[in-house]
């Protein structure tokens, strides 16, 4: 089972199909990621301490996808988040490892509220390969954005930085952290760079979704520069971009999984035998695979659609959490059907059933889970 060509564009009939830009993308990125980033790959790189192949990692700037939606007075090719979906979908398939969506995110931080000398300075760095990373989840494990407790008060010439930032992706890589602080009264974002960070500091998290590698960053007693301060006028908006963006990333990310988990599970059902018969023969097994494949093309729609009215006001928002709730559902249906059919061996870690699971679990836990999304969803439509 192969996904068809879904979405990207709508024209003015309301249909629904990929751009140009999107399907190229999405045939080299699928072809770049199944040679790259086979499973047994994957599971390697989970007892890797950086959890990913540099190698790969410069491969992939060398291809300009991570500027793909940086603008070209930066050095980045000039497109939107709608043509990274599909780089992010083709990833997830792969179950790839690595830094490119907290590097994307931050670069969209950046461009959202940076200074014009900020963006100069971090955005053509990060389209040559710069890793760079967002802070702005808290122990009290709030998904409004703006609702923080860490500071940036200012102390002579500096910003003395306090409190705790939880899920830093890729901190320890990262030449850059963007956190989310309270200034003046007021939230803000602040530039924290690497040297300032130390093993004390930047503590390793255990998460349920060990392809990936988040931080926790104590900020207590780190002094910045003031310029280190992104445009505090432009931080509300911001917030704004990063929530849909994060929400939009991550929904790419478990449609492609979704595809790969149900690839998985039919391959399963289509060889095991019991009773003189492949087990994928009995109705049993046969409508929640179909089920798990409707839910896929539903949440693939979804995701496409987001990304083609991302920036349009209200409606940006609306099809962007449409689509983190949908491929919540779908990724997490599909794994739970998954490591059910695969009996005994399903409930073992050595079923790759568990990975898709666990990556659903993981995006339920960052910015907002499928209950979540439709609460906001009916405060934004009734």
């Amino acid at each position: 089972m192969s996904p068809g060509v879904g979405a990207g564009h709508m024209d003015n009939l309301g249909t629904i199909g990929f751009s140009e830009e999107q399907a190229d993308l999405m045939e080299a990125a699928s072809r770049f990621c199944r040679e790259k980033s086979p499973i047994e790959k994957v599971r390697k790189l989970i007892e890797d301490e950086t959890g990913y192949d540099d190698a790969v990692w410069r491969e992939i700037a060398e291809l300009g996808w991570l500027g793909i939606a940086i603008p070209e007075e930066y050095g980045g090719v000039g497109l939107s988040i709608a043509e990274v979906a599909p780089v992010i979908e083709a990833m997830g398939r792969a179950m790839m490892a690595g830094p490119f969506s907290g590097t994307t995110l931050a670069a969209q931080a950046v461009l959202a509220s940076g200074t014009d000398k900020q963006k100069k300075h971090v955005l053509p760095k990060i389209v040559e390969g710069a890793i760079a990373s967002l802070a702005v989840a808290e122990p009290s494990g709030d998904w409004r954005l703006d609702r923080i407790d860490a500071r940036a008060d200012v102390e002579g010439d500096d910003l003395l930085l306090s409190g705790v930032k939880r899920f830093v992706p890729d901190a320890r890589a990262a030449r850059w952290i963007i956190a989310s602080v309270i200034h003046d009264g007021a939230p803000g974002l602040v530039m924290i760079s690497r040297s300032l960070l130390t093993q004390e500091n930047c503590r390793r998290e255990t998460i349920i979704d060990e392809t990936k590698r988040t931080y926790e960053l104590t900020l207590d007693g780190l002094r910045v520069p003031k310029s280190a301060l992104l445009d505090p006028a432009k931080a509300r908006e911001a917030f704004e971009v990063i929530e849909r963006t994060a929400n939009l990333l991550a929904s790419a990310e478990m449609t492609g999984a979704c595809a790969a988990c149900i690839d998985y599970t039919i391959d399963y059902l289509t060889t095991r035998k019991q009773f003189g018969r492949t087990i994928g023969s009995y109705q049993a097994l046969k409508h929640p695979t179909v089920d798990a494949y409707v839910d896929y093309e539903q949440a693939r729609s979804h995701v496409y659609a987001a990304a083609h009215s991302f920036n349009d006001q209200g409606a940006g928002e609306i099809a962007v959490r449409m689509a983190k709730a949908q491929s919540l559902k779908a990724l997490t249906f599909a794994a739970d059907r998954s490591i059910q059919f695969h009996g005994g061996f399903g409930f073992t870690y050595d079923c790759d059933a568990q990975l898709y699971r666990r990556r659903a679990a993981f995006h339920a836990s960052q910015f907002g889970d499928e209950a979540w999304q439709r609460r906001r969803l009916a405060d934004l439509l009734f």
